[in-house]
């Protein structure tokens, strides 16, 4: 995938700029369970020749001998996957994460054995539910660029 695609951490101290994008996925080993604090980890490969930090840069936590995985230092959001393979991007931390579909799944036999079923499980939805979540004010950083983070108060 080529164009311009953005994205930083909840808090904005993190913040990237993509312009070729490689293979999405979707990992089900229990290093990215961990990383990302759920069922799987989701992460599409970057061109590190076009991958660009624009604010602050990750932290970096090794773990295993093969792979460092990189977090916002302050609020700890999981930004990256790196080996001597290159580096992959959590598409949840990209202003559209709508845009990066998962192409394949790896590490598939060490996925939870309750995951091919998950999305059959019932919706739940009320008025009373819908309207106290939509009355909630975000204090995370938008899903765009902003010249500074977080705003001055007025």
């Amino acid at each position: 995938m080529e164009g311009v695609f953005t994205g930083g951490c909840q808090c904005g101290a993190v913040r990237f700029r993509a312009e070729k994008l490689g293979r999405a996925s979707i990992c089900h080993c229990r290093m990215c369970q961990k990383q990302f604090g759920s069922f799987f980890g989701a992460l599409v490969t970057a061109d590190q020749a076009h991958l660009t930090w624009t604010r602050g840069q990750p932290s970096l936590f090794r773990s295993s001998a093969k792979v460092k995985r990189g977090f916002c230092p302050k609020c700890g959001t999981p930004l990256t996957y790196q080996s001597d393979e290159g580096v992959e991007i959590a598409i949840g931390a990209f202003d559209h994460p709508e845009l990066i579909e998962p192409e394949i799944q790896v590490n598939y036999s060490h996925r939870l054995p309750w995951i091919d079923h998950l999305f059959e499980k019932t919706q739940f939805s009320s008025p009373e539910y819908d309207a106290k979540w939509a009355s909630v004010e975000s204090y995370q950083h938008p899903d765009h660029d902003t010249a500074e983070w977080p705003p001055k108060d007025e």
